[in-house]
C-alpha cells in the first residue's frame, strides 16, 4: 500500500471508530434508562394504581393546603434512610401497603416547631393501619432534645423518626424535595410519590383533613 493511500485510510478508521463508540454510549444511555428503578415495569405499574387518587386530590390543594404541589403523575418516593422509634434502620419503602405523610422537621425551625401540633393532631384523626404522619427529625446535635421537645410540648400521637446524621435532607435537597424546612411530601401506598410541600402548612384544619382523606381514598 502506498503511503498516499494508507494516509487516506487512517481518517476513515478514525471515523468508523468514533461511530461505533456513539453507538456503544447510545446504547448504554437507552439500558441505563430502562433499568432505573423508577422506569421498570413494576414499578411503573404500581404508579399507575394511585393515579385516580392523584386525580382526586387536584381540586382539593386549596384553602390552608393551597401551596401543596400534586404530582402530574406519580412516581417513586425518594430513597431516604433514617431511624425508626427503637432506633433501628427505616425507609420508605418499608411502610409500603399504608398511605404516609414525610415531614422533615428540626427543633432549630421555628415554622417546624409550629406546625408539629397540627400534624400531632393529624395523626391522632386519621392515624391508623392505612394512614401515619412520619415525621422525620433532622437535629444533628444533642439527640435528646428533640424527643424532650416533643414531649414538653404535649406532641404524644406522632412515633419518633429521626436521622441525626443529615442525609436524609442532603439527599432530599440533590432531589428538588427540599429548599429549606418544613418540608413534606405524601406516599400513596404503593411507595408513589402524590404531593409535595415546601413550607409549612395547618395540617389539623378542615381543609388538609379532606386532602388526606382524598388520599387515603376515604372521600
Amino acid at each position: 500500500m502506498s503511503s498516499a493511500s494508507h494516509t487516506r485510510s487512517v481518517p476513515r478508521l478514525l471515523w468508523a471508530a468514533v461511530i461505533v463508540g456513539l453507538g456503544l454510549v447510545a446504547a448504554a444511555g437507552v439500558w441505563y434508562g430502562l433499568s432505573r428503578p423508577e422506569l421498570t415495569a413494576s414499578g411503573a405499574s404500581e404508579c399507575r394504581l394511585a393515579k385516580p387518587v392523584l386525580d382526586s386530590l387536584k381540586p382539593l390543594a386549596k384553602g390552608e393546603v393551597a401551596a401543596v404541589g400534586v404530582s402530574s403523575t406519580p412516581k417513586p418516593a425518594p430513597a431516604i434512610n433514617f431511624t425508626g422509634p427503637d432506633g433501628q434502620p427505616k425507609t420508605l419503602s418499608d411502610f409500603r401497603g399504608k398511605t404516609i405523610l414525610v415531614n422533615l422537621w428540626a427543633t432549630w425551625c421555628v415554622p417546624c416547631r409550629q406546625e408539629m401540633p397540627a400534624l400531632d393532631k393529624l395523626q391522632a384523626e386519621l392515624g391508623g393501619k392505612d394512614f401515619e404522619v412520619v415525621a422525620i427529625n433532622v437535629d444533628t446535635r444533642n439527640p435528646d432534645k428533640p424527643r424532650a421537645w416533643l414531649q414538653e410540648n404535649g406532641v404524644h400521637n406522632l412515633a419518633y423518626y429521626a436521622d441525626p446524621t443529615g442525609k436524609v435532607l442532603q439527599t432530599l435537597q440533590k432531589s428538588g424535595h427540599v429548599v429549606g424546612l418544613p418540608a413534606t411530601f405524601v406516599v400513596h401506598d404503593s411507595g408513589c410519590e402524590l404531593a409535595l410541600l415546601k413550607g409549612p402548612a395547618e395540617w389539623a384544619s378542615p381543609d388538609a383533613l379532606a386532602f388526606m382523606r382524598a388520599a387515603l381514598g376515604r372521600s
